[in-house]
């Protein structure tokens, strides 16, 4: 691949995210709470690909964005991991968490299997659901190597049922006169992407908010043990004739994801911005944003609505269900639990 390919369509996506992160800043208050950046830059690439049209010259920085990119984005997560963060939520906090996060998989496997959904699209809807939102579903999409129109199709039904869950849980709460804890770390293990949590749970109170963002950041922290098991799952069955070593090599940019995310883990970056006085992680964390802004729109792009309508309305009833059922299993858990 010659740099000379790649830099007119790499330039035109750079160019795209500048202009959407600059603009999103200015978006009223709740709407910059209720959807993320990459949620509006993937529909900005979506609007350009399909009623303006892209150049044939831009189509190898196209697909160069939503594919080394965001595998470096991948592996820039490590960053965010850390297994300290993991164990300070307590233990029946994690428990739950982790439940929550398998329970949600394997529903989502069972019920794709009946509703005639795809199994990597069922897979990102899980992901979505389970873990960490369209963060999640970018980072598992190349993991388990799925269509970009599934990867769309993913986030689009991620951002309809969290956008929901933003106006509907606070109301929930204030009928059902849920205390600050109890919302909190409903919202957290329930609600989709860590945007939508954060706007949950501070609509419902300063302190519900505190407790929403710290379960949902545990659920974060949870994204490395996803990837792996996802992408062994996916290599077994991508790969059935091959030998079962073979089937268990990862993907060198989630192996670089979980080296990152170990070195993490022993307070190599805190040490390092001890020693540097920088806001090392802090740098980190805004590029990782930005790359994946950046592969997103890539996504959007490239992405056809011929080919998101042909997968159909099944994937919305299968994101539907899920939702609601590891909802109300956090809820009856929290209640029994006395975790509220």
């Amino acid at each position: 691949m010659k740099i000379k390919d790649v830099l007119p369509g790499l330039t035109f996506v750079v160019f795209i995210a500048v202009i959407v992160r600059s603009a999103h800043k200015y978006l009223p208050n709740a709407y910059e709470k209720l959807l993320s950046e990459v949620v509006v830059g993937m529909l900005v690439g979506l609007i350009i690909g399909n009623f303006i049209g892209v150049s044939d010259l831009f189509k190898s920085g196209i697909r160069l964005s939503f594919g080394l990119i965001l595998k470096l984005a991948i592996v820039l997560l490590g960053v965010r991991i850390s297994i300290s963060k993991i164990i300070a939520v307590g233990g029946t906090a994690l428990l739950l968490v982790i439940f929550l996060i398998i329970l949600a998989l394997i529903v989502t496997y069972f019920l794709g299997k009946w509703l005639g959904v795809s199994s990597k699209l069922a897979a990102l809807i899980g992901v979505g659901t389970a873990v960490c939102g369209n963060t999640a579903i970018s980072a598992i999409a190349p993991a388990i190597k799925a269509k970009d129109e599934e990867m769309s199709f993913a986030i689009a039904v991620n951002t309809l049922f969290g956008t929901c869950a933003v106006f509907l849980y606070p109301l929930l709460g204030e009928y059902l006169h849920l205390s600050d804890t109890f919302f909190g770390f409903w919202a957290g293990t329930a609600v989709n992407d860590t945007s939508q949590v954060v706007a949950t749970g501070f609509s419902y109170s300063n302190n519900a908010g505190d407790w929403a963002t710290t379960v949902k950041l545990t659920r974060n922290a949870l994204m490395g043990f996803v990837i792996v098991a996802m992408t062994f799952v996916y290599a077994q069955k991508d790969n059935k004739n091959t030998s079962f070593i073979s089937k268990i090599k990862l993907p060198m940019f989630v192996v670089m994801f979980l080296i990152v995310a170990a070195i993490n883990s022993l307070g190599f970056f805190h040490w390092l911005e001890g020693i540097s006085k920088i806001t090392i992680i802090g740098h980190i964390s805004w590029l990782t944003k930005f790359l994946i802004l950046i592969a997103l729109i890539g996504v959007g792009l490239n992405t056809r609505f011929t080919s998101m309508k042909n997968i159909g309305w099944r994937p919305f009833l299968l994101g539907l269900f899920v939702g609601l059922i590891v909802s109300c299993t956090s809820f009856t858990l929290i209640y029994f639990l006395k975790l509220g």
